[in-house]
């Protein structure tokens, strides 16, 4: 990993929130460290459930938690595993609600970069708010209105 400061703060977030993993399934610890517009960081990690649906990527764990604090807008995410693993497409389809063009580096547990892309590459031809332009005229409709068919 390149050793500028910005990235190395949040290597070390991204180490911290990595400790705090609770992966007794797949004893894969993830960390993830998501620079704000604003310059603040937001960290995460994973939290398995028996139920593995209802588990939750590091990733998405701080983009939750960045959305809950009023962020809008992101410009970098490190995500820390023990081998440089990078995000499932979930937590790609849930960055580019916000950030497409966000710049996404994995760091494996040495602090060795392994991958550096922008998620627009990452996750070509997304689905996103612009994909719903059509249902623009459905702002207007009141509660009583009918239902249209799409």
């Amino acid at each position: 990993m390149t050793k500028d400061n910005t990235l190395e703060q949040m290597y070390t977030h991204a180490k911290q929130a990595q400790a705090h993993a609770y992966c007794p399934y797949s004893k894969y610890q993830v960390g993830a460290a998501l620079r704000a517009k604003s310059g603040e960081i937001y960290t995460g990690c994973n939290v398995e459930n028996a139920s593995w649906s209802v588990s939750i990527c590091a990733e998405r764990t701080a983009l939750v938690k960045a959305l809950s604090e009023g962020e809008r807008e992101f410009t970098h995410l490190l995500i820390l595993t023990r081998d440089g693993g990078i995000s499932c497409g979930i937590c790609r389809q849930m960055l580019n609600e916000f950030s497409p063009d966000l710049e996404i580096i994995t760091s494996n547990s040495k602090g060795i970069e392994v991958l550096r892309r922008r998620l627009s590459e990452l996750l070509p031809e997304p689905f996103g708010p612009t994909s719903l332009q059509h249902l623009a005229h459905l702002d207007d409709r009141t509660i009583d209105d009918p239902v249209d068919t799409l």
